[in-house]
């Protein structure tokens, strides 16, 4: 097949990019605006393979869309093109409104368009695979606001929506236009909503990262809060592999949960990143006293506005409908990603190219 990836720059559409060249023999079109976030560093392992194409295009251009659909007529569309950090969305909604509500729109006419004037056969086979997060859904109980014996809820594919920030609303904007544009047009539209990624290649305004290099500079280590919020990890080489599964397997018109079940709260998160930095990378080593602990460096701020409690996915109907699992438990993946950001020191400095020097954003 040919596949178009949207945002196959960004840290998830490049773990995709890289999974389809690596592990089928598909060809992939890569189409990326390349904000600040988007990296075409994140590609070298696959840019001189001869099925691999990129393309720098907005998805709000609907001339240059019209153009990709029907210069390299695709047979899959993936779309992870998105502004994608609650805090950005917080000091500026206006860039989140225009790509994922009317990006998403103006990307589903030209999808719509092109699938109309297909022949019989192809018109069969295309896919229209939108990717989304599992924080349209809001926010779920806290263990610490129910009974130590009551069993938790998790986001199934049936949960209501109930989007807390303008991040979180301007994706479920989108993901209500894509399933109406499957029941008014019969566009065959596929939906996913995912956990919270992590892995290499990660932008560091996210936690992880951030965490990480600031840990090694011996900058502070911001918890927003007590350091409670529980969040579902899913490393991304694994959501990867579940995307492929549910554009190759996955039926049209259902909606699937993508999460790691790593429920773990932030404070842990930064906790176990600081355990792994002391052994990998200790801080004497860097002219600190003996056995000083990056955890010295935590350090508590203000709570993110409107911040959601707890995510947690139910992915059972992933795994009995396209058997799939992940493979990385939270301990391993963390493990190999911390390693991955001491040895590839060089990407995380271009990355950072002075619009962004892990400062706080949405206050």
């Amino acid at each position: 097949m040919k596949m178009l990836v949207t945002g196959g720059a960004g840290f998830i559409g490049s773990a995709v990019v890289r999974y389809i060249i690596k592990n089928t023999t598909n060809s992939v079109v890569n189409l990326d605006k390349l904000t600040y976030a988007g990296n075409v560093e994140s590609l070298n392992s696959v840019a001189g393979d001869p099925r691999y194409v990129f393309e720098k295009v907005d998805i709000c251009d609907q001339v240059e869309l019209d153009r990709i659909f029907s210069q390299y007529q695709p047979d899959v569309v993936m779309h992870l093109a998105a502004e994608s950090h609650v805090d950005r969305s917080i000091t500026g909604p206006a860039d989140f409104i225009q790509t994922n509500i009317v990006g998403t729109y103006t990307l589903l006419e030209s999808a719509r368009r092109y699938w109309m004037q297909l022949d019989k056969e192809r018109k069969a086979i295309f896919r229209f695979h939108h990717i989304s997060t599992d924080e349209v859904y809001g926010d779920l109980p806290h263990p610490d606001e129910v009974a130590a014996d009551t069993e938790l809820p998790r986001f199934r594919e049936s949960t209501s929506y109930c989007p807390s920030s303008p991040y979180s609303a301007s994706k479920a904007s989108s993901d209500h236009l894509v399933r109406a544009w499957l029941r008014t047009y019969g566009l065959p539209v596929i939906v996913t909503n995912c956990s919270n990624n992590y892995g290499p290649y990660h932008f560091p305004e996210k936690l992880i990262p951030l965490v990480i290099l600031n840990a090694l500079e011996g900058k502070p280590l911001p918890i927003y809060g007590k350091g409670d919020q529980v969040r579902d990890w899913l490393y991304v080489e694994d959501h990867a592999c579940a995307l492929y599964k549910v554009i190759t397997e996955g039926k049209i018109g259902e909606t699937y949960n993508i999460g790691g079940h790593n429920e773990k709260k932030n404070i842990e998160v930064v906790k176990t990143i600081c355990d792994i930095m002391d052994e990998l990378a200790p801080m004497h080593d860097r002219g600190y006293p003996v056995n000083t602990s990056h955890s010295s460096l935590i350090t508590y701020v203000s709570d993110r506005p409107g911040h959601d409690r707890r995510y947690a996915i139910d992915a059972s109907k992933m795994n009995r409908e396209l058997n799939w699992q992940p493979l990385e438990t939270f301990e391993t993946g963390l493990r190999k990603t911390v390693e991955w950001y001491l040895t590839n020191q060089e990407w995380c400095k271009h990355v950072q190219d002075g619009s962004y020097q892990r400062e706080r954003l949405g206050i």
